[in-house]
């Protein structure tokens, strides 16, 4: 059928032929999570008694904002957590874990990085390698340290290390995604391990959890293996490719609340901030979201299986659990990268007909090409693929809000990357 709109070479489409055939049982895998995670959601709404009502926002100030209050509260039952802030008023995952770190750390205490290097925008949210030059505002113009317990050589978390590091932090950061990195994501036992051991170390150690990529994948959240909290992006996963923007924290309700107090000001935290025409947008986004985060690892599932056909290297395995909506496949050149790239912003149903280059952009520490021919932009919980343009040449693929447009958009992508174009 997809030779009936795009021209595809016979070549490819056998590997897409055998690739379909391989991932049935994985799909069916998916769809069992995306049915618990739908009646998941369906029952928050209606514990939580959603009304036409709510769906309507607020101006000004944005006292008294029932809708507002009331996706809070869908949000926390559905990730399984006591309180949430899951507000348009968050700019990015960033924006999200940048107000979250600063409503949990002051002066003088440590920030423990327990995966690694966090992902490259934080950098500068950190102050890392000299990134905040000019008196922005980083943690460590606050007087806020840092440490890190670096992965192991395979790429797994190193416990004894952390359990080492953990009695001098204050705020423990876990990132269950892989960011620009060739590692898996973590799994949820994998996270609760992390969570052992740091506090097992430490007991008022605060744990965190950078959830961006992850929501929906399984059946339950971070807080469940007990995170204190759980930060992401409603461009992402949860936001079902219907919020406009936005973001969430959500945890223990003492945490939240002082998080509040930085994502607004001291003395107002959570009771401020108008939500103008975005609620329903919101609402019907977070309703849809188990199915669209389906929709993007069917889209991820099979993306690694054409590759790994095709005798590239993906990660993760076609038939590995999924923790996140991301693959990763080492393209081998920068000329690939790009033509992959490339190839998959002439599928997108937006922007199809740019060409995508490689640029500085802001939070980034290297030249970074990105493909998001989408209806939000940036959002990659729908089909982009982006890349630090550094060795090895790694692309990281993300999204599919359908998986039929989004098969087609990938293999628009492997045939101008790796076939004579069409």
């Amino acid at each position: 059928m997809i030779q009936e709109f795009f021209d595809i070479c016979p070549q490819l489409m056998e590997f897409d032929k055998k690739a379909m055939e391989l991932c049935k049982p994985e799909f069916e895998k998916i769809e069992q999570i995306q049915q618990y995670n739908q009646l998941k959601m369906l029952k928050a709404f209606t514990q939580c008694g959603v009304s036409s009502t709510h769906l309507v926002g607020s101006t000004g100030y944005g006292y008294d904002d029932a809708g507002r209050d009331k996706l809070d509260a869908v949000f926390a039952a559905v990730v399984g957590a006591e309180d949430a802030l899951c507000r348009s008023h968050f700019l990015s995952g960033t924006h999200a874990l940048t107000v979250a770190l600063f409503g949990l750390l002051r002066a003088g205490d440590t920030l423990l990085a327990a995966t690694g290097r966090p992902y490259d925008t934080l950098e500068g949210v950190i102050g890392l390698n000299g990134t905040d030059k000019n008196g922005y505002g980083s943690l460590a113009e606050y007087g806020i340290d840092y440490d890190e317990a670096p992965l192991t050589a395979q790429g797994e978390p190193d416990y004894a290390l952390i359990a080492k590091k953990a009695p001098h932090a204050t705020v423990c950061h876990i990132q269950r995604s892989r960011g620009y990195s060739n590692r898996a994501a973590f799994d949820l036992e994998t996270i609760k391990k992390v969570i052992e051991a740091a506090k097992t170390a430490n007991p008022s150690i605060v744990v965190m959890v950078d959830n961006c990529n992850g929501e929906f994948t399984q059946k339950a959240e971070p807080v469940s293996v007990g995170a204190d909290l759980i930060v992401g992006s409603l461009i992402k996963n949860p936001g079902g490719g219907i919020a406009p923007t936005g973001g969430y924290i959500a945890g223990k309700h003492e945490l939240v609340e002082k998080c509040s107090h930085r994502l607004t000001c001291p003395g107002t935290g959570r009771e401020l901030g108008c939500t103008l025409d975005t609620l329903r947008q919101l609402y019907l986004g977070l309703y849809y979201a188990p199915g669209v985060t389906a929709e993007a690892l069917k889209t991820s599932i099979y993306a690694s299986c054409l590759f790994e056909l095709m005798g590239y290297e993906a990660t993760p395995h076609y038939t590995a659990d999924r923790n996140d909506i991301i693959t990763s496949i080492k393209t081998k050149s920068e000329q690939a990268l790009c033509a992959l790239c490339q190839g998959i912003q002439a599928g997108s149903p937006v922007d199809s007909f740019v060409t995508p280059e490689p640029y500085g952009m802001p939070g980034y520490t290297s030249d970074v090409i990105m493909a998001a021919g989408a209806f939000t932009l940036g959002s990659s919980i729908e089909l982009s693929c982006d890349a630090p343009v550094r060795a090895p040449y790694t692309a990281y693929l993300q999204g599919g809000l359908n998986f039929a447009a989004s098969r087609a958009g990938v293999l628009l992508g492997v045939q101008k990357a790796f076939f004579n174009e069409k």
